[in-house]
């Protein structure tokens, strides 16, 4: 393990959020991106794998974490505390998905009655034959559109720690994980957005490389698919999904450095995180 980061004791801005993660992205590079390889490999194993995946990408903020708060910790011991709760990350996982499914029927039926509004109202309009009614129509449905999708992100980002609680802490199981991710991002959530967005930002050359590259793949592979050679096919296949995995490991240890800052950041707001652990220290 590398050396500690130092531990701040004030609530940090959205800056020294980002800073923070790439500082401990960067002091543990290796371990983090073997760490995100490995959990990479284990999607390709239905169920169990998906869990481990998991676990093994909230292990990478519970050693985050660990540095923050001046406890480094091995990684064989982190990964014995999150194998440990491995079914836990299965049950949050399912929790998740049926939450996401929730949110998902949600919109459908608020669009499907904002359609039906629609059509009702713009028939009329077309029968009183005013323009002006088909731009205040326009802008109406723009508005509610950027309201549904900021609801939406509202939501979201509520769970965005689920994770993080059952990597750190004790007593906590798939679901209660769930309540404490609702509880610690109550009032922070746009503060959480924009720290999401700039570090969505710094992820974009990354991106952009790894397209440019699939997409010289794919010109290359492609006259050799068409004339039927199946072992191209398997080749291509596999070149895609290393590149995919390989980019994945590169980028997952980022957001999961940048979600243990800010774990670290709202416990501090709320329970006095920073402050208990300097008097114990002292």
């Amino acid at each position: 393990m590398a050396g500690n980061i130092d531990s701040p004791i004030q609530p940090l801005s959205v800056g020294n959020v980002v800073s923070a993660g790439i500082r401990l992205y960067r002091s543990h590079l290796k371990d983090y991106f073997l760490l995100a390889l490995q959990a990479y490999l284990w999607l390709l194993v239905p169920v169990y794998g998906w869990a481990k995946f998991y676990a093994l990408t909230s292990l990478i903020s519970r050693l985050a974490f660990g540095d923050l708060v001046n406890q480094p910790e091995s990684i064989s011991s982190g990964k014995s505390f999150v194998n440990s709760r491995l079914w836990q990350f299965l049950l949050a996982m399912l929790l998740l998905f049926l939450v996401g499914i929730g949110i998902g029927i949600g919109v459908v039926i608020v669009f499907s009655i904002l359609g039906v509004l629609a059509g009702l109202l713009v028939g009329g309009v077309v029968q009183q034959g005013n323009p002006a009614t088909f731009v205040v129509l326009g802008l109406v449905a723009f508005v509610v559109g950027i309201v549904t999708l900021l609801a939406v992100l509202w939501l979201i980002t509520r769970f965005y720690l689920v994770d993080l609680p059952l990597a750190v802490e004790d007593n906590v199981d798939g679901a209660s994980a769930i309540s404490r991710s609702w509880e610690l991002t109550q009032g922070y959530v746009w503060r959480i957005l924009l720290i999401s967005f700039v570090a969505f930002l710094i992820t974009i050359p990354l991106q952009i490389v790894v397209q440019i590259l699939t997409r010289v793949i794919q010109l290359a592979f492609l006259p050799l698919i068409q004339e039927g050679a199946s072992i191209y096919l398997l080749f291509y296949f596999v070149l895609i999904l290393a590149i995919s995995f390989s980019s994945g490991a590169v980028i997952v240890p980022f957001w999961q450095t940048i979600k243990a800052v800010i774990y670290y950041d709202l416990r501090s707001r709320r329970e006095g995180l920073g402050l208990q652990l300097r008097d114990r220290e002292i």
